[in-house]
């Protein structure tokens, strides 16, 4: 969704016309005073046809949702200045429409009422301290984004997609070495057909769940659980891969040359196993990553990682760079695993870093180290060769078996 654009900020009355209503299972009992003034003052009100339901009976003209949402922001902006409502579950601005209603209407012109969100009130129904929970949403989200969170002894607060999303986490607990996980999946909360029923993962049995649950997860880890670690350099064999795959120590000191902030976005340009992606992902969970792979099967064996490691939102793109590089998304930081050896390749992803942006690009044969050198000679930056041995059998007896020696360029664009 766009930001709000200047024209828009510029004519803004500053005066709330645009009124964000939580609604509650309890429907117009719930709301307070204020709520119910600004509900009852206004000329259209939007809601899902269950929102509309619980704050019956209205005599305003109503208007329900469109698939997509998006679809009916023209018709709220073309209101601008008339009372307008807009009906939400609990608290509009956490998961919900109030944060995408607030990129095109400016605060002020806002008047939101929020309740109880979910996740305060399974946390409260539960006696469980809300701010030592991992509160995520899977509502129009794959279900694998869970996966990172598995830690040991972690609570999760789990917004579902509907009454099948339960049985799918118990699931996938299971398959992943935690069965004796307990979900305990809250129903149509603060209502009157709230029900609360709690299982462990491999006994899920479940039915007739309402849509609108959210789960509570209580994660119990096997000795061989699949624990995504916090370090990055995970074990290659959780890396699906044709040999393509920058190995787990030099993805570490590759991770920490990239230097991962926030919500920052990396193109990944040879990503052959996706391996350097995905773990930059999972540094953060703003942050995005953009696969850049000429081999379809390669790009198919990336999106496969993805899914397994957590970090289904990876976006893999199927082309020979730099070609493949035009109108993609600008990076904040860039990796070069694969190509390095083109100067036009590495010419195109510095000219599309912006200033402070950093690049690193590893090399394993000597025309690509030739590269390096001769851009380090270029543009500075720091250069480093990295070396890896690994004990293995050697007969009966056991010896170092060195890797490949891998030359690192990094740098900072000026």
């Amino acid at each position: 969704m766009a930001a709000l654009s200047p024209e828009v900020a510029a004519v803004s009355s500053a005066a709330p016309w645009l009124a964000i209503v939580g609604i509650g299972e309890d429907g117009r009992a719930g709301l307070s005073p204020a709520a119910s003034a600004a509900l009852d003052g206004a000329g259209l009100v939007i809601g899902g046809r269950r929102h509309l339901e619980l704050a019956g009976p209205l005599s305003a003209e109503t208007l329900a949702w469109p698939s997509p949402l998006s679809d009916a922001y023209p018709t709220i902006l073309a209101r601008r200045g008339l009372p307008t409502c807009v009906l939400a579950t609990g608290d509009p601005f956490h998961y919900g429409v109030g944060a995408e209603l607030a990129r095109l209407v400016p605060a002020e012109e806002i008047a939101a009422y929020p309740q109880a969100s979910a996740f305060s009130l399974a946390a409260a129904r539960l006696g469980w301290p809300l701010a030592e929970v991992a509160c995520l949403t899977l509502h129009g989200r794959a279900l694998e984004r869970v996966i990172p969170h598995l830690q040991p002894g972690a609570r999760l607060l789990v917004l579902t997609w509907d009454g099948s999303t339960p049985e799918k986490l118990a699931a996938l607990l299971t398959a992943r070495g935690f069965p004796r996980s307990r979900l305990t999946v809250l129903e149509a909360m603060g209502g009157p057909r709230e029900r609360r029923r709690s299982t462990l993962a491999a006994d899920f049995s479940q039915d007739g769940i309402d849509p609108l649950n959210t789960v509570a997860i209580e994660v119990v880890a096997e000795p061989d659980a699949r624990v995504i670690p916090l370090a990055p350099g995970l074990d290659d064999a959780w890396f699906e891969s044709d040999g393509q795959l920058t190995k787990a120590e030099i993805r570490a000191v590759t991770l920490a040359a990239l230097r991962p902030r926030a919500g920052q976005v990396l193109w990944d340009v040879g990503a052959g196993s996706g391996s350097i992606s995905i773990e930059w992902c999972l540094r953060h969970p703003a942050n995005r990553a953009i696969a850049i792979e000429a081999r379809e099967d390669r790009a198919g064996r990336i999106r496969r990682n993805a899914l397994a490691l957590g970090v289904p939102d990876l976006r893999v793109v199927v082309g020979r760079a730099p070609d493949s590089l035009a109108g993609l998304p600008a990076p904040d930081t860039a990796f070069i695993g694969g190509g390095v050896s083109d100067p036009a390749l590495v010419a195109a992803v510095l000219g599309a870093l912006p200033r402070g942006g950093r690049l690193v690009a590893n090399a394993v044969t000597l025309e690509s180290e030739a590269l390096l050198l001769r851009l380090h000679a270029e543009h500075g930056g720091t250069l480093r060769r990295l070396s890896v041995a690994r004990a293995e059998p050697v007969g009966h007896l056991t010896g170092w078996r060195t890797a490949m020696p891998v030359t690192q360029w990094a740098l900072a664009k000026p």
